[in-house]
């Protein structure tokens, strides 16, 4: 029988939609399922902001009677006005290996573009860069991380059988945690204190993290700008990210750089959970959150999230000292190795201080797109 493609109508199917991956990828040993009550809200319109300016199709995909696939095609308004384009967006891509049935969801997410002027897919990519964006294409081996896609190898042949080719890729690092803070980090830290106008933030209780998290975040409008794939986040939508992320930040791994009462640079890291997720099933409560914990604590490995720093602040060391507060208490807390979570491969300014750093590549994570 044809593969059919069937509009995800009401919650019934919202639910198949969002647990047909824990389904396809069972037997699939490195696979880490999301955070369950995320995802019903990131496929909520009511929870989720960017409804407000994406256009959206979410499909299923049945043969001979199975759920065989899933699909969901994004149209980031926002996004193409800034930048002048017509470009839609596939995620959330999950099927069986057959290549029907990836044809089937992908042409639907094209068609769906066309009728909307668009001239581009990319994918996988979500509503914005905060969320998984990429197929994994090396370093399947390994650990995953979160908010990253974590895809049979085998599926990347069969998009590109439907015409996609590389867009761009993103490289991660594994960095070695060092026994001590890199000299050159030291001299750079002396000289700055000696000027007495920048200063380090470091917490230890979320109550003293709460009052900077949104300020912090507010810097990513400023220091994200020209990233690709980012769109800029309103007020409200930072309020949802830090509501969001709040229980699960470590404030030791929040590191902040001000002047005066002006934040000026940051960096958010998390010791990785993926053990912790993986025995919770994906769902945080009555119990769960207590594997992630554990995890957390068991982890040897500190997760990059997110940094910036303005950009009239740039090349004046904050940088630095943000990476030797972090470093410290990497080294205080017995951990083993940074991962830099997604880096552009084309950001050779902090690629060379990560090798610099004895950091080597051991994933890598690629968007596909396909002219219309």
């Amino acid at each position: 029988m044809p593969v059919q493609v069937v509009p995800v109508a009401g919650k019934r199917d919202l639910k198949r939609f969002i647990y047909l991956p824990e389904q396809l990828h069972r037997d699939h040993p490195r696979w880490m399922p999301p955070i369950y009550m995320d995802e019903w809200k990131y496929y909520d319109p009511r929870k989720n902001l960017a409804y407000r300016y994406c256009d959206t199709t979410m499909v299923l995909a049945w043969k001979d009677g199975r759920l065989v696939g899933r699909a969901m095609g994004i149209v980031n308004r926002r996004h193409n006005e800034m930048l002048g384009e017509r470009t839609a967006r596939f995620a959330g891509l999950e099927a069986t290996r057959d290549g029907e049935v990836v044809h089937a969801l992908l042409a639907h997410v094209e068609g769906w573009a066309r009728e909307r002027g668009m001239n581009k897919v990319i994918g996988p990519f979500g509503f914005n860069d905060q969320d998984p964006e990429g197929f994994l294409v090396e370093g399947y081996e390994h650990e995953p991380t979160i908010v990253t896609y974590y895809n049979f190898p085998w599926l990347i042949g069969l998009v590109e059988a439907e015409g996609y080719a590389k867009e761009v890729d993103y490289v991660v690092y594994r960095i070695p945690v060092p026994d001590r803070i890199p000299e050159l980090y030291e001299r750079v830290a002396e000289r700055i204190a000696e000027r007495g106008h920048l200063r380090v933030l470091e917490f230890t209780r979320k109550r003293q993290l709460k009052p900077f998290i949104r300020p912090i975040l507010g810097l990513m409008n400023e220091t994200f700008v020209g990233i690709y794939g980012y769109s800029p986040l309103d007020q409200e939508e930072m309020e949802a990210l830090a509501r969001q992320y709040m229980p699960l930040l470590d404030p030791r791994f929040v590191k902040a750089v001000a002047k005066g009462d002006q934040v000026v640079g940051f960096m958010i890291a998390i010791p990785n959970m993926a053990e912790g997720i993986v025995k919770a099933g994906g769902h945080l409560f009555p119990f769960g959150f207590i594997h992630v914990l554990r995890a957390m604590k068991r982890s040897r490995q500190i997760d990059l999230l997110l940094g910036g720093v303005k950009a009239e602040y740039r090349n004046r060391g904050v940088d630095t000292l943000l990476g030797a507060a972090m470093i410290r208490t990497a080294i205080a807390g017995g951990y083993e190795a940074f991962d830099s979570h997604h880096e552009l491969e084309s950001n050779t300014r902090v690629r060379r201080e990560m090798e610099r750093q004895g950091g080597v590549i051991y994933k890598r994570f690629r968007i596909f797109q396909k002219a219309l």
